[in-house]
């Protein structure tokens, strides 16, 4: 493996649907297209196959479900070597009987599969109901090796928790990725939705700054609706973007619209930003002992 001072980088920001063929076709476009523009990386967003069924509960959901290697990643193997891409998928794992996974598969440019990882991180909320549907992921917190450098790929909930993000930097990570689904639900108000957005973009940045890394983060767009009828459906924000390690927004996707974004990333800078601010060098390791607790009562 090289390592690269320039990374071109695509982002697939798309809707889904009930129609698995359609979105497939879709994700398949946006790589084409971005490949066309030399993108080296490509992205996609969370689950990109079918809708976001975590909104409800329903076992026949777990039929969605398929085994890797298996039909999916057969498909995305052939795209990425046709395209001379690395890409980066996310697929529902069947495991075994009882034991499915959120799972981030990463295909090298001759259709290789790199890697993968199995989502750490599991929310259990009202309509992202994913406790129901995948096991915890069991592989760790360990960048996937490809030819363009180590990728620290983590899933949606993981953005959410500053230890993903450092494990995966301190284990040699160039670069954090996050395949995401997430949006608004219904009954928010305008002001508790524009809340959750910044909060959302301003926790993936910190990741970026607290770690001198680039970080690429996907989600997906548009409106699914419950199929349960018990709530109003999640409208996806989209906003995808790139950040360089401080923070600043290298790119990013608008809220309503499928958008394929390519992005130029100087990963050279993250040497350069870290000798400024070298908080590696500054950690206190001799007194985070207690960060393993669950929480710490008087």
């Amino acid at each position: 493996m090289s390592k690269k001072s320039f990374l071109k980088v695509g982002l697939v920001q798309q809707s889904c649907n009930e129609n698995r063929s359609e979105n497939i076709e879709k994700s398949i476009k946006g790589i084409q297209a971005l490949a066309a523009q030399g993108a080296e990386l490509v992205v996609l967003q969370e689950l990109h196959t079918g809708i976001y069924f975590c909104q409800a509960q329903d076992v026949n959901k777990f039929d969605l479900a398929e085994p890797i290697p298996g039909p999916s990643t057969d498909l995305f193997s052939k795209v990425a070597k046709e395209n001379k891409v690395v890409l980066v998928t996310s697929l529902f794992e069947k495991r075994a009987p009882g034991i499915y996974h959120n799972t981030a598969v990463v295909f090298e440019k001759d259709g290789s599969m790199a890697g993968k990882y199995r989502k750490m991180h599991i929310p259990d909320d009202p309509a992202y109901y994913e406790n129901f549907y995948f096991t915890q992921g069991d592989l760790g917190f360990k960048p996937i090796k490809t030819s363009i450098g180590k990728l620290g790929v983590l899933v949606c909930w993981d953005q959410w928790y500053p230890e993903a993000a450092r494990l995966m930097a301190m284990a040699g990570a160039d670069v954090l990725i996050y395949p995401t689904a997430i949006g608004y639900e219904y009954g928010d108000t305008a002001a508790e939705k524009q809340r959750q957005l910044d909060a959302w973009i301003i926790s993936q940045r910190g990741h970026s700054v607290a770690n001198g890394l680039p970080l690429i983060s996907v989600n997906r767009t548009g409106f699914e609706s419950d199929f349960s009828g018990i709530t109003k459906g999640i409208e996806f924000w989209g906003h995808s973007f790139v950040s360089g390690p401080q923070g600043e927004f290298l790119a990013q996707a608008p809220a309503n619209e499928e958008a394929n974004l390519l992005v130029d990333i100087d990963l050279k800078r993250s040497e350069d930003v870290r000798r400024i601010w070298p908080f590696f060098r500054d950690r206190r390791i001799d007194a985070y002992q207690e960060l393993t607790k669950r929480f710490l009562d008087e």
